[in-house]
């Protein structure tokens, strides 16, 4: 997949395409109904698939410090849209000049311009330009001065997650913070997954005997709550069954927040300055801080033990 940031990135042969634009963090199971269309209309007229996405996010730049948790930062999202048979990712710097672009303008310097839309797929609430005054039935007046099709695609998916709420990121992003990694899993389809860089922490897990990968998040990451998850440890194209401790490490009186992972039954592994991945598939239980080292260590091997049987279930 061809990854461009800015316009001035496209190139300027750059034919007719079908485009789809939103932020798609986390590429959710609603996304992909817009994404997959988005490619399924692309072949059927034979030309490229093209996503347009935004960074930083766009509440970051109206709204500063409002910059939600990310569910997957965008190398993450360009690896997921691949998948989904994507040509083309465009990542647009959301400027304070690039937000008070019109609609109008929007579509001419992005969709007609640059990208040469032949179509345009979108989910039915869609919104953009200067202060989101564009909306489907915009886009629509526009495809027919501009010569593209507008197709809209219903992403609200339900299920278990939420109580039966849509889909969105915004509740993944509530169920990530509240620990419900099994409801964001249903709504992603997969894992929510955490990344970065494993880093030296005070190795006290080596020192008791479960040497942990202590993982320093990506900025904006959506953490789960604090507590032990069952899940898998991601290096060096190796996916290890792993338990997983998210928290301040109260035994020890700590104060940061951090996220770390056991690589279960594997012995001498040093990961230090690799780039990682924690995929969270259930929790266990909640933070906690012991009456003594014996009996944090006892329920450590607890929790390892548990660990150990929810990924082999899962495999």
């Amino acid at each position: 997949m061809q990854r461009w940031r800015g316009l001035e990135d496209i190139p300027e042969d750059w034919g007719r395409s079908v485009v789809t634009i939103g932020s798609y963090d986390g590429v959710h199971r609603g996304h992909q109904l817009i994404i997959k269309h988005a490619v399924d209309r692309a072949r059927e007229l034979g030309v490229p698939a093209v996503v347009v996405t935004f960074d930083p996010h766009p509440s970051e730049v109206v709204r500063p410090g409002s910059h939600p948790p990310l569910l997957a930062p965008h190398h993450r999202r360009a690896e997921l849209m691949t998948e989904l048979g994507v040509d083309a990712c465009l990542i647009l710097p959301f400027t304070t000049e690039f937000s008070k672009l019109s609609p109008a303008d929007f579509v001419v310097k992005v969709l007609v311009d640059k990208l040469h839309a032949k179509a345009v797929v979108e989910g039915p609430n869609f919104r953009f330009g200067h202060k989101a005054a564009g909306n489907v039935d915009f886009l629509i007046e526009q495809g027919r001065i501009y010569d593209f099709e507008v197709e809209v695609v219903d992403l609200y998916v339900t299920g278990e997650a939420g109580g039966g709420e849509p889909f969105s990121s915004t509740l993944t992003r509530r169920l990530v913070a509240e620990g419900d990694v099994a409801g964001a899993r249903e709504i992603l389809g997969r894992p929510h997954r955490v990344e970065g860089v494993v880093v030296r922490g005070a190795q006290r897990g080596r020192e008791l005997g479960f040497p942990t990968a202590n993982v320093e998040t990506l900025p904006h990451t959506a953490i789960p709550a604090d507590g032990v998850y069952a899940g898998y440890l991601h290096a060096q194209g190796e996916a290890m069954p792993a338990a997983i401790s998210v928290g301040t490490n109260p035994q020890f009186d700590g104060t940061e927040r951090t996220v770390e992972a056991y690589a279960i039954d594997r012995v001498g592994l040093d990961l230090y300055g690799l780039h990682v991945a924690v995929d969270f598939l259930a929790y266990v239980r909640g933070q906690a801080k012991f009456e003594s080292l014996e009996a944090l260590l006892e329920q450590m091997a607890a929790d390892v033990k548990r660990c150990r049987e929810i990924v082999a279930a899962e495999e």
